[in-house]
């Protein structure tokens, strides 16, 4: 029963976390990023408001926002980092990313043009030791040519904000400013690197994807998150479909340790079932004893595993930071997996699947041991007793 148990609740678990990750990872990279990309011929697209006025005719579209994105190095006092610069137009940016919703400090719609503003992540304006109010150097890769040598761009921005998108790559590693102000840094007039889409169903990307690519014109460049985040989710999927694999071993071992009670059960009371039989029991009703046997301990363990597993499934953000506290151990590393907590999603599915799989394992566990008993010879057995 322990080990039936142990098994399901393992399952349940690993699998709830599997479930969360994969949901928690796809919605914040879709908050900060976008569902379909179009950009234009070497990074640079002229006419976006065209694009973005075509694109948003499409039944699926729900959101268009130009953006600009570039490299570039923040300084401040004497720390150094190296950022990816997004500039973006902050009252049509909400309707591509929940940015404002991630607000930490300041207010997303501080960034004005000309202001020359600057929005940093949560973790990169801790590494640069900034707060709201305090002024960056934003110096631009793209130098200026003169007689005397080539000079970085260098602009001075005002910190106005600060957010937490809870994915670490984003979060340490992003700056926004205002489309404008990052066409004047970067010297793109009134050129953008492309435009960002939202669409009412993020699955639908693939084939919006492709119906946009034939609408539009043929130099334009359509990518849908599925392709610029695949690595993630491919990962995700795969651990997935390996951890159910490992796990339904830890229940297979548990149905085998059905069998050896079982056939323990069988040599124990062979006088007894040789005794029934020669009252005229059926080799079919022996049967049925002992697999009733091996089903009422896959169902306790079964019942034990499902109760225990969904507790733990739905009370990990309790149970880590405990562990966490009693261990003195790091247990969830946000650098290492993108995401600042631990997450946890039940899938009603799931817990079907698993109670199915492993009450049938069970239940064949009990054929063999079962099927010995029904084949006890009533005289072999009472001869020596």
């Amino acid at each position: 029963m322990l080990g039936t148990g142990l098994g399901v609740a393992a399952l349940i678990v690993v699998l709830s976390v599997m479930n969360g990750f994969q949901d928690e990872l796809r919605t914040r990279i879709l908050g900060v990023a976008s569902h379909i990309q179009i950009s234009g011929p070497g990074g640079e697209l002229e006419s976006w408001q065209q694009v973005a006025d075509e694109a948003s005719r499409h039944p699926d579209v729900l959101g268009a926002a130009p953006y600009v994105q570039e490299q570039g190095m923040l300084s401040f006092d004497q720390a150094v980092r190296g950022t990816l610069v997004r500039g973006v137009l902050p009252d049509v940016e909400d309707k591509v990313a929940d940015f404002a919703r991630y607000m930490r400090a300041g207010r997303f719609d501080a960034l004005q043009p000309g202001r020359f503003g600057i929005i940093l992540g949560r973790d990169l304006a801790f590494a640069l030791r900034v707060q709201v109010g305090d002024k960056v150097t934003l110096i631009a890769p793209q130098g200026l040519v003169t007689p005397a040598a080539v000079l970085p761009r260098v602009k001075q921005f005002e910190v106005v904000g600060i957010f937490e998108a809870g994915m670490y790559e984003y979060d340490s590693g992003l700056a926004l400013v205002h489309m404008q102000d990052a066409q004047v840094l970067y010297r793109l007039d009134e050129r953008v690197s492309g435009v960002r889409l939202k669409l009412d169903d993020l699955f639908a990307a693939p084939r919006v994807g492709r119906e946009l690519a034939g609408s539009l014109e043929s130099d334009l460049a359509v990518s849908d998150w599925t392709r610029s985040h695949a690595n993630f989710f491919r990962a995700v999927a795969l651990e997935k479909t390996m951890m159910t694999i490992i796990l339904f071993l830890i229940v297979a071992v548990a149905a085998f340790n059905i069998v050896s009670t079982l056939v323990m059960a069988v040599q124990e009371k062979y006088a007894d079932i040789a005794i029934l039989r020669t009252l005229g029991a059926s080799p079919g009703s022996i049967m049925a004893i002992f697999v009733l046997q091996g089903a009422i301990i896959g169902f306790v363990g079964l019942a034990g595993g499902v109760i225990g597993g969904l507790l733990l499934a739905n009370n990990l953000d309790l149970i880590i930071p405990a562990l966490e506290t009693l261990t003195g151990a790091t247990l969830w590393n946000k650098e290492i997996y993108y995401i600042s907590e631990l997450p946890s999603k039940v899938l009603p599915s799931d817990v079907v699947t698993i109670v199915s799989v492993s009450f049938v394992l069970t239940l064949v566990a009990t054929l063999y041991p079962s099927w010995r008993a029904s084949r006890v010879n009533p005289a072999e057995a009472l001869r020596y007793e």
